[in-house]
């Protein structure tokens, strides 16, 4: 039977077992990530303490992403991959055993979070790397875009299942149960057939420092066009946590239900982006300047929204148009840079992902108290077009440059023999 172009990516085995995996996995994170949320909010009661675990998390992937990408580029993808899920399941083993200790204070829980996040710096360019091992250059995109679809409904399903968890096995339980969902992606990884990985080139020994990386990526303007719209979008134009809440709270008279019910209208969103994105042959970068401006105009009108639905309707395609975003910039990043170099640019996408979340969260948290949510909403929204606009002009100047490039971009050993369409 004829898999479904939208399911392409499902053909192969070795990414059926990535995916199943990859889905079980997710939804204990989510559940572990309430889970924790929840613990410290119960022992600390504030939230600003909540903020700080998260921030414990984010922080290593901005200070040590260079070095992750360095071992990616060194070693096989496939075995780091395995002792980074190997570690972060001993790690959820070591919370549920302080949480089973009924702990008074909060310092074991960030030393697991700092922990927990020096593992993913470390680890997830080589997962990044890995994915497309998985898959090949011909299905990334599909298999990215299938990857969003998942990560969103084990979001989902995560954040279900940490609500019945939590009351039935105590927070230890919901720790518990992360734990062991990482042993499924070890399992999956070991059943895999070794001759069907795509397996990238890795670095030479000339070129397996931080220093190639950077060097690669200040030389590539697409790049940096690229991670400069991504820092922006992901900044001011994300971190609807914030927004959503504080436009439920107060102009829109939502309260914590009217937050819930734009929450599970966000989550629907971001399906519906995904579905799109694998429906699509192709990611160009001229959908993704088509989306970005299309996601920042909705930001700004957003903000004049008179009530609740109104309002949610405006999130439904912006969460849509997040998930093109996102997974056009990874199926660029990975496909039009080289192979050996391939883990320290993820790294170099991740710590510009990092870093727009630990800026954008504050800036609009102080916005909304400043000036008002709706003003937020729209001066966030306006900076995000200007953005926009800025990237498509860089990008079509480029463009009209690219022939008398050509030549040098040959002889480059650190850039890709044939410059991928836009």
């Amino acid at each position: 039977m004829a898999i479904p172009v939208m399911l392409r990516s499902l053909r192969h085995h070795n990414y059926r077992l990535w995916a199943t995996a990859d889905f079980v996995s997710i939804t204990g994170t989510w559940m572990q990530v309430l889970a924790m949320n929840w613990l410290i909010l119960s022992i600390t009661h504030s939230a600003t303490s909540v903020g700080l675990g998260l921030v414990l998390q984010a922080l290593p992937t901005i200070l040590l992403g260079p070095w992750g990408g360095v071992i990616a580029d060194r070693l096989p993808a496939r075995y780091v991959v395995a002792a980074g899920q190997a570690v972060q399941a001993a790690l959820s083993t070591v919370l549920a055993l302080i949480a089973s200790g009924d702990p008074s204070g909060t310092g074991g829980l960030y030393a697991i979070s700092l922990a927990s996040g020096m593992v993913t710096a470390m680890s997830s360019p080589a997962l990044g790397r890995f994915g497309a091992e998985v898959v090949g250059p011909e299905d990334l995109s599909n298999g990215l875009a299938l990857g969003s679809v998942l990560s969103s409904g084990g979001r989902i399903l995560g954040m279900s299942l940490a609500g019945v968890i939590i009351p039935l096995a105590g927070v230890p339980g919901a720790f518990a149960a992360n734990a062991v969902s990482f042993l499924g992606v070890l399992l999956a990884i070991a059943l895999m057939r070794p001759k069907e990985l795509h397996v990238l080139p890795p670095a030479k020994p000339g070129e397996r420092g931080i220093a190639a990386g950077f060097r690669y990526v200040l030389a590539n303007p697409r790049l940096l066009v690229m991670f400069g719209l991504a820092f922006a979008l992901g900044s001011l134009g994300r971190n609807y946590q914030v927004t959503m809440a504080a436009m439920s709270q107060g102009p829109l008279h939502g309260g914590a239900g009217g937050y819930g019910a734009l929450s599970v209208l966000f989550a629907v969103g971001t399906v519906v982006g995904g579905v799109y994105a694998a429906s699509r042959a192709r990611l160009p970068l001229r959908l993704l300047l088509i989306t970005a401006t299309i996601c920042s105009a909705g930001q700004l009108l957003s903000g004049g929204a008179p009530n609740l639905a109104l309002f949610g309707a405006a999130m439904l395609p912006i969460a849509a148009g997040a998930v093109v975003l996102d997974t056009t910039v990874a199926t660029r990043v990975q496909l039009d840079s080289p192979g050996h170099l391939r883990g320290r640019v993820i790294a170099a996408q991740g710590m510009v992902g990092a870093a727009s979340g630990a800026v954008g969260g504050p800036a609009l948290g102080v916005l909304c108290d400043t000036v008002g949510p709706r003003a937020a909403l729209v001066l966030a929204g306006t900076v995000c077009l200007a953005a926009a606009l800025a990237a498509a002009y860089a990008l079509a100047r480029l463009r009209r440059t690219r022939p008398a490039l050509a030549p040098a971009l040959t002889t480059d050993p650190l850039t890709p023999l044939t410059p991928a369409k836009a």
